[in-house]
């Protein structure tokens, strides 16, 4: 944001007759800033939808054998997070083309709400989905052992609780990863939003 600081203070330094002038040509700036960074949004989420799919088909599957019902369970939440995958990409898109022909603040200012408010949904709903699978898949796993072991309660129960800390650590990664990529983007859609918030004063 070196150049908007820059215009600022020319703007403040020069008289009333400049205001409009230098107005016009913050708003441009942060406009063309905003749009690429939705942009860029965009095409993360295509890429992050390809390694992750791609990384998918390369690992091998698992031994373990799994009942006809998980196995159906399993396929009908793969293609249901497909698609969802797909709906979100289509809404960094839709922002995209919102943000990039809109001509006035106030809009632009929506644009931007509009499109923090999309990732972090998007970013909520991938946390849900990895803490949802991976007590769904572990837990059925100790199932498993349960019924082919002689374990103990007290030995099941310290199994459990290592699972859950295993699952909130993996949750707290997938977070930490989401806030590096996403997180840095959207704090620069938070400073032009505080820019355009002085602008429409």
């Amino acid at each position: 944001m070196k150049e908007l600081d820059l215009l600022k203070k020319d703007w403040q330094k020069n008289d009333n007759s400049f205001a409009q002038v230098s107005e016009t040509e913050i708003y441009k700036m942060i406009h063309r800033k905003s749009s690429s960074i939705v942009k860029w949004i965009f095409i993360i989420s295509i890429i992050e939808f390809i390694v992750l799919n791609t990384l998918s088909f390369l690992l091998p599957d698992d031994k373990i054998s799994k009942s006809e019902s998980i196995e159906i369970f399993i396929t009908v939440l793969d293609y249901l997070s497909y698609s969802v995958a797909l709906f979100f990409m289509y809404l960094f898109y839709k922002n995209y083309r919102s943000i990039s022909v809109t001509s006035n603040t106030k809009k632009l200012m929506e644009c931007i709400l509009n499109t923090r408010k999309t990732v972090r949904y998007y970013i909520g709903y991938n946390l849900l989905l990895v803490f949802f699978v991976a007590v769904l898949l572990l837990s059925y796993e100790i199932q498993i052992k349960s019924a082919t072991t002689n374990d103990d309660g007290v030995r099941i129960f310290f199994t459990c609780i290592i699972m859950l800390l295993f699952i909130l650590i993996l949750v707290g990664m997938v977070w930490l990863f989401y806030q590096l990529i996403y997180g840095i983007l959207l704090k620069k859609l938070n400073r032009n939003y505080a820019e355009l918030k002085k602008i429409d004063l």
